[in-house]
């Protein structure tokens, strides 16, 4: 394991500027971590792609004896510990693997979701008896998992479950009445994850197998893409669930619920981002070998700024990915024996403005990706025979998963205020100091990645500035103006996503020099120039929509100074030079 030094705290990145030393990258990765990488790889290429087409006409069951061999291969258990016959892997490798299975369609949807939420839940809450029976099994692909959360009337707002559960009268078992709703991986899972109110009102979890008495499944779901992976309603009537199968604490279920999807977003994050980087690799490859007006596509400037806009996005996918990874190895590495079920929850809850940023973000990427394939893919790209027609569908689901891209956003801001509220960080001094920043004049730029460094100490400020002003017009109303606090959120993703990019590569230089590592500089300062003009963008509508007169023509003065000073410079030839780089790799790569 890389030793990192840090200093972070959920959400810090808002208020204080990190130093390279501090961020986990790619380039970090150890020995172990390559040769899980490579073993995950290798799996979805030579066991999985081949049965693409199978997959994708829910042939189940080969989609059950692939999660085995991916069990035998240990890649169902990175998260369980080994004293339950897992390998008790760190965070970093969960990533890995998650970003090897993203490319894979419904197969890379079951897998994810078996070794996450379907998993976890067990491993961070489970008592010592539930760890012994079922972790083994799941580890080991014997038994494969669901999570049962969502119901017919209840989506986002998980807490307003209708599923109930009654004591019986010998106080053996749970009677469980309730359907939950679009459950993954649902028509061959052994056990169910599955939330229900204890007398009506205690929202509690239970540990459900598939031949207890009362669970029936609904008709397969007809999707719009992740076709191979299997959704169907689950029908609780009269179930019968021993005792011993309630999970945690009575009451607690909505700590269970809520960690576990912080944890579930950032599986989905490193998933989105490797199918991202195979929606890349494909169009690169396909671009280069075909022609148009005597050129190769490839060959287009147009063409070139796509391929490095989106290897740009990509590169800051990736970078906040890895450092978010570390970030939750940090406060979870130790507590995969830990019984304390409170410091697990207060644990699992560091990161979430992380997590949610690392969902978003990579959703939003691999949307991205899979939008620009099809276009460079021409009308090839809208035939069923190229790949890239199903990625376009298979994409579009994840920003509704763990939570809506909506919902994630309206946390992040969210959080903050309420931090700042309680007194937990001091924000309206940081908001009077990022204002003051702002308006001095006094800016150089002296070494590699200096001008990148202080635009994304710029947005940090911007960032403040426009809490500041929200918070001032709206007081505690501002929670509830979700068309601010949803700007606010995405001045918060571009700043990590920004941040993670630079400082990742100011770090290679620092190690390499500058000759070595001119690409990754390349791909920094791209982002940076493009996140500056997004940043203008969304600032500028945040204070018109609740200020006027004298004092927004002088906010948007001030955001006009600022922010003019990184307007994009040399960019033509440098998109050039990433497109060139990535055809060279034929895939992408830095």
């Amino acid at each position: 394991m890389v030793a990192i030094k840090s200093n972070q705290y959920g959400g810090s990145f808002l208020f204080r500027q990190i130093e390279a030393d501090e961020l986990f990258t790619p380039e970090d990765f150890t020995e172990e971590h390559r040769m899980i990488a490579s073993t995950a790889k290798q799996f979805i290429e030579k066991e999985v792609e081949p049965y693409r087409e199978d997959i994708e006409h829910q042939d189940f069951d080969r989609v059950v004896s692939l999660l085995h061999k991916a069990g035998e291969l240990g890649l169902l258990a990175h998260s369980v510990p080994e004293a339950y016959e897992g390998l008790g892997l760190d965070k970093i490798s969960k990533a890995l693997v998650g970003e090897a299975v993203g490319r894979a369609s419904g197969y890379g949807v079951a897998h994810s979701n078996h070794t996450c939420i379907a998993t976890l839940p067990i491993t961070y809450f489970g008592n010592e008896d539930q760890k012994k029976r079922y972790l083994p099994k799941l580890a080991s692909g014997e038994y494969l998992g669901a999570y049962c959360l969502t119901e017919p009337g209840s989506g986002s707002d998980a807490l307003a479950a209708k599923t109930t559960a009654k004591l019986n009268d010998e106080g053996t078992h749970y009677i469980l009445n309730g359907t939950k709703l679009y459950i993954t991986n649902a028509i061959f899972s052994d056990t169910f994850i599955v939330y229900a109110k204890v007398d009506g009102t205690k929202f509690t979890a239970f540990i459900v197998e598939k031949d207890f008495p009362g669970l029936s499944l609904g008709p397969e779901e007809k999707k719009m893409g992740i076709k191979g992976s299997s959704t169907r309603s689950v029908v609780l009537e009269d179930c019968l669930v021993p005792v011993e199968n309630l999970l945690g604490e009575i009451g607690k279920g909505h700590v269970i619920a809520l960690d576990v999807l912080n944890l579930g977003r950032f599986n989905l994050g490193a998933a989105t981002m490797g199918g991202a980087k195979h929606a890349f690799n494909t169009t690169v490859q396909y671009i280069q070998e075909r022609q148009q007006f005597g050129k190769r596509i490839a060959d287009f400037g147009a063409s070139k700024e796509k391929v490095a806009k989106l290897a740009a996005r990509i590169y800051a996918a990736e970078s906040l990915q890895y450092r978010t990874a570390q970030l939750l190895e940090d406060v979870l590495g130790d507590l995969y024996e830990s019984t304390d079920l409170g410091q697990i929850g207060k644990a699992l809850m560091e990161y979430s403005i992380e997590c949610a940023l690392c969902k978003v973000y990579g959703s939003e990427t691999l949307d991205y990706a899979v939008d620009e394939a099809v276009q460079l893919h021409g009308g090839a790209g809208f035939i069923q025979e190229y790949k890239v027609e199903q990625m376009y569908r298979d994409s579009r689901i994840n920003r509704i998963f763990e939570g809506t891209n909506e919902i994630n956003r309206l946390l992040i801001p969210t959080h903050v205020l309420r931090k700042g509220l309680k007194g937990e960080i001091p924000l309206a001094e940081l908001v009077k100091q990022a204002r003051v920043e702002l308006q001095s004049q006094a800016v150089s730029y002296e070494g590699t990645l200096a001008r990148e460094k202080e635009a994304v100490a710029t947005i940090r400020r911007v960032f403040l500035l426009c809490m500041g002003i929200a918070y001032e017009q709206l007081g505690q109303r501002l929670v509830e103006e979700q068309e601010i606090i949803m700007r606010l959120s995405d001045i918060a993703i571009t700043l990590f996503a920004a941040e993670s990019a630079v400082y990742r590569s100011v770090k290679a230089v620092q190690k390499n020099g500058d000759a070595k590592e001119q690409l990754k500089i390349n791909l920094a300062t791209s982002f940076v120039e493009d996140s500056i003009i997004e940043v203008e963008g969304i600032s500028k509508k945040i204070v018109a929509g609740i200020t006027s007169g004298n004092e927004l023509e002088s906010i948007l003065a001030l955001l006009h100074n600022v922010l003019g000073r990184f307007q994009p410079v040399g960019f033509v030839q440098r998109n050039r030079d990433i497109a060139e780089a990535m055809y060279d790799a034929n895939q992408y790569g830095c």
